[in-house]
């Protein structure tokens, strides 16, 4: 019985040792595994916190690109005019007016026919004040109270 004892205890003592070693490499391996789970998800959150910089940007840069061309758009359009005196004589009565023309262009693209107004011209009055208090195309502020488009 003493003989197997010590033939079965190196096997019990070996069988023990390679369990111990299984476990503390097992746990080893959580740890690792732990860390690289760790590290991985870092990564992801960068990346996506990158990708989603990266679509605001995109989105910034067409923007800008569209407010860009839409402003060499309304940069290439101009309005022309033109005006000159009119009498009318009659019997008894002279009258002066001064007609007004106008036209829209985009770069040399006429947008619109001519708009034609005619004025009547007191004594004493500004000619180019009149003309530019009744063009189509000046720049006019919108009423207070009214929505913009």
């Amino acid at each position: 019985m003493d003989a197997i004892l010590w033939i079965l205890l190196p096997v019990f003592i070996a069988g023990g040792s390679a369990l111990l070693s299984f476990y503390v490499m097992q746990a080893r391996m959580d740890v690792a595994i732990a860390r690289e789970r760790e590290s991985t998800a870092l990564t992801r959150a960068q990346m996506s916190c990158h990708e989603q910089m990266a679509v605001e940007k995109i989105k910034a840069a067409e923007e800008t690109a569209e407010r860009r061309a839409l402003d060499n758009f309304l940069g290439e359009i101009r309005v022309e005019e033109r005006h000159y005196m009119r009498e009318n004589k009659s019997l008894f009565l002279n009258r002066k007016a001064m007609v007004l023309q106008e036209r829209l262009y985009f770069r040399n693209i006429p947008l619109s026919n001519w708009v034609e107004h005619e004025m009547t011209i007191e004594e004493g009055s500004d000619v180019r004040q009149l003309a530019k208090a009744c063009s189509v195309f000046a720049n006019k502020a919108l009423p207070p109270g009214r929505p913009t488009a």
